[in-house]
């Protein structure tokens, strides 16, 4: 991977120049749609990198990751409405009552493999939908709208307690950059510890890490539990953005590819994929969507599926692939072979 073989020096000078233009370049373009995209790039890229914890370092193809952000963003939110709990609390709740979920399905879920997990965790993700769709006390399918925080006057305000910005995006812009730095320094300091080592080697080979002593069903939970409470802590953010949830926005199955298409379009098992990945692909997805307004119904989808096909067909290892793919490659020179009479008498002289 491109991250790996940085020396660490280079690794932090780059982190340092990508750090600094994040946060420069939202006080420097002080535009919404701008704000907006960049608000977008921050969720998804950090969704991408929670999915990366099971897709990619551990091999766990999850297209149901929508189930843990879903239950993130209702949870923040009931608590908002029917217990005027801040979201920073809510958020802790939803975080824990996902990995509770995660416990739960976990152990039979890991039980399959292959396309038969990915199959698995689509339909788990389908019976959220379909039963939050249908439950009164979450909203049913028109959803739950959240209060906007108002002063004494009856005037929208802000307020970081309730994590409600009315009079700019600004603050959206590094609370989302602030989520995406919370799973980009959880992912890292996975990766480069035990656990993370464990789970590639789950990742390269399942049976082989079992035999060396390895617990596969120990480990691929534990990656569960880490990336569904960041997609959880995520969704808590994602509400409190939209000051709305319902059950299409936040347990939908395009929302679940998106999110692993976005790390694998990057390059999954990278520290680094899946913030490239959502620079290239939500940019162009804001911008299909826009242009075709609702004349592209489903559209996106098509370029998503698009965009699967020529990633695995042309470069599986992502973006980060890229400079290994382009390097030229140095040529190995062989010895020619001596010839059979004279290997004969150096054997018999031998």
């Amino acid at each position: 991977m491109l991250d790996r073989r940085l020396p660490a020096p280079l690794t932090l000078t780059a982190l340092a120049v990508v750090i600094g233009i994040l946060v420069t370049t939202p006080l420097l373009i002080n535009n919404n749609v701008f704000h907006h995209t960049l608000i977008l790039i921050g969720i998804y890229a950090a969704l991408a990198q929670a999915w990366n914890i099971l897709g990619g370092f551990a091999g766990q193809i999850s297209l149901g990751n929508a189930i843990f952000f879903g239950i993130g963003a209702y949870t923040s939110s009931l608590l908002l409405v029917r217990a005027q709990l801040s979201p920073w609390l809510g958020a802790l709740a939803g975080m824990a009552l996902a990995m509770v979920l995660a416990l739960l399905i976990g152990y039979p879920v890991f039980r399959l493999a292959g396309h038969y997990l990915a199959i698995a965790t689509i339909a788990l993700a389908e019976i959220a939908l379909v039963v939050f769709q249908n439950l009164e006390f979450v909203g049913g399918a028109a959803g739950i709208s959240l209060p906007i925080t108002r002063d004494m006057q009856g005037r929208p305000t802000d307020s970081w307690w309730m994590l409600q910005f009315n009079s700019s995006k600004l603050p959206y812009v590094y609370l989302a950059l602030g989520v995406l730095g919370v799973v980009q320094v959880v992912a890292t300091l996975l990766d480069r510890s035990w656990i993370g080592f464990f789970l590639r080697a789950i990742k390269n080979d399942q049976t082989a890490a079992a035999a060396i002593g390895v617990p596969v069903a120990r480990y691929k939970l534990i990656a569960l539990l880490i990336s569904s409470a960041c997609t959880a802590l995520i969704g808590t953010f994602y509400a409190q953005y939209l000051l709305f949830v319902d059950p299409e926005t936040v347990f939908g199955l395009s929302l679940s590819v998106l999110i692993a298409l976005v790390a694998i379009l990057g390059g999954a098992g990278s520290l680094w994929g899946p913030f490239l990945g959502a620079v290239v692909l939500i940019p162009l997805a804001e911008a299909t969507r826009s242009q075709l307004g609702g004349r592209g119904t489903a559209f996106d989808l098509v370029i998503y599926g698009l965009l699967i096909m020529v990633i695995a067909v042309f470069q599986p290892a992502g973006l980060t692939g890229l400079p290994e793919r382009f390097r030229p490659r140095q040529r190995t020179s062989v010895a020619p072979a001596a010839p059979a009479d004279t290997q004969m008498e150096e054997s018999l002289r031998s």
